[in-house]
């Protein structure tokens, strides 16, 4: 059984990745491997997502209060929301009737009830120190004692919070102009405690740093082990062989350069569970490593072409040091961008392939497409845009992500038959091939493998 393996290292790397069995490719490989990769991403393996398996969350206390995740505190008393005064700097107060970037409060997670909270300009809240020690302001560049704090949660009703102050009295609203750290608390969860605060969550984040401090460094690596032993194995291999894919592109984090001892609170194991995709991709004599995907989905305007190019430059030159026929695959820049911006960096680089990502979602030009429309827009919109990038003189295109899911309600499986079969016509012409999202997912649409057992896909 032979697959390729095609990387997507998802953020940037300062070194090297060495693994076990991921040696380079032969000088034939063009020739000896896949014309066209046909692909299915791994994602939710090698680094988390938790939509993609929201259970691994579940032995997590206080699992809706995660790193990243934005709250709003709206004080029973005066009716108004915390808010850090000029987005940051200056004092909190509570005088704003809405919220929005200003009162959003961003979790650093220290434990299950003790966090940092970071303010819209990136600093953190805090006690004066240098004044009464009890007001509150949002001045510290980086968290310390005095900007930690305890959340204490009414138990018959988890959206009423307390705030602990580092100084041991909790947070009180005394007028919409004054937040002190001076109220000792007696108990109540009524309307009249201006200690009480009803919280909203504004946005939560489930990536692997969520996962692996929420469970801590006790918990975490048992987790870890058993989702990456069980959730991708060596029969997923064979069922992805028997059905007409021959690669698969592996997500995974930059942290996994420095397994077995990633910096905290990433924990070791995911370089041995690489290994494994190695040992089960290759059945035949010529080493299954056939691309490296230098990283994932820069955002465009905040990564910036000439910071891209230069990365892109220098990873490739990172992988020619350790294989001269490994492909090397640069991601375009979601957002505005030109789709051709990177041709004259690829054309200049030897074995390059440029990455796309085609979704008839996250856009509202979506919302309100038939079905007949979204398949229309694949064979007229998509096609024009993968040949548009595919020229005689150009680099290798390939659709690195793509899934048979809109936002059509009660679709029937014919139109979602018809849907997948328009975008493997379409992103066949990609001329490096195209890679499904993903092989696995409790969404069943998003999951090639359900897809594909249901009859939805057939390859």
């Amino acid at each position: 059984m032979k697959l390729f393996i095609v990387f997507s290292i998802i953020t940037c790397f300062c070194q090297p990745l060495s693994f076990s069995n991921g040696r380079p490719v032969s000088n034939k490989v063009w020739a000896s491997g896949p014309k066209q990769v046909k692909a299915v991403n791994l994602g939710g393996w090698l680094v988390t997502e938790g939509w993609i398996k929201p259970s691994l969350f579940d032995g997590i206390n206080n699992k809706d209060m995660l790193d990243g995740t934005g709250l709003q505190f709206k004080s029973v008393t005066v009716g108004k929301y915390l808010c850090a005064e000029s987005g940051g700097g200056t004092i909190i107060v509570a005088n704003r009737t809405s919220a929005s970037g200003w009162e959003t409060f961003r979790l650093w997670r220290i434990n299950e009830t003790t966090f940092n909270f970071r303010v819209f300009d990136g600093r953190f809240v805090g006690l004066n120190t240098a004044g009464n020690g009890i007001d509150t302001i949002a001045e510290a560049e980086s968290p310390g004692t005095t900007e930690t704090f305890q959340i204490q949660r009414n138990p018959d009703d988890l959206n009423r919070v307390r705030i602990k102050a580092p100084n041991g009295f909790f947070l009180q609203v005394k007028t919409e102009e004054v937040v002190s750290a001076d109220y000792e608390g007696n108990g109540g969860w009524g309307d009249d405690d201006p200690s009480v605060f009803l919280l909203t969550i504004s946005g939560r984040l489930q990536g692997e740093y969520q996962l692996t401090n929420g469970y801590g460094p006790l918990l975490a690596p048992q987790v870890l082990k058993e989702h990456w032993s069980t959730f991708i194995v060596e029969d997923d291999f064979k069922f992805i062989k028997e059905n007409g894919l021959n690669a698969v592109r592996i997500p995974v984090g930059w942290w996994i350069a420095s397994d077995p001892s990633p910096p905290k609170p990433y924990v070791p194991g995911s370089l041995q569970a690489l290994d494994n995709a190695f040992s089960w991709a290759e059945y035949a004599k010529s080493p299954s490593l056939f691309a490296v995907e230098l990283i994932n989905e820069p955002l465009s305007p905040g990564v910036s072409l000439a910071n891209l190019t230069k990365y892109y430059q220098a990873g490739y030159d990172v992988v020619r040091k350790h294989s001269a026929t490994a492909y090397v695959v640069l991601s375009n820049r979601l957002g505005p961008s030109e789709p051709t911006e990177l041709f004259g960096l690829a054309n200049g680089l030897r074995r390059s392939v440029i990455d796309v990502h085609y979704y008839n979602l996250f856009s509202s030009i979506f919302d309100n497409l038939t079905v007949q429309q979204n398949i229309d827009y694949v064979h007229n919109n998509r096609s024009a845009q993968v040949n548009q990038l595919t020229t005689s003189n150009g680099p290798l295109i390939f659709v690195g992500e793509w899934v048979a899911e809109w936002q059509v309600s009660n679709a029937t499986k014919e139109d979602y038959q018809r849907y997948a079969a328009a975008q493997l016509e379409v992103f066949g012409r990609a001329s490096f091939g195209w890679a499904y999202w993903t092989l696995k997912n409790v969404n069943n649409h998003w999951s090639m493998e359900w897809m594909i057992e249901n009859g939805y896909i057939k390859l």
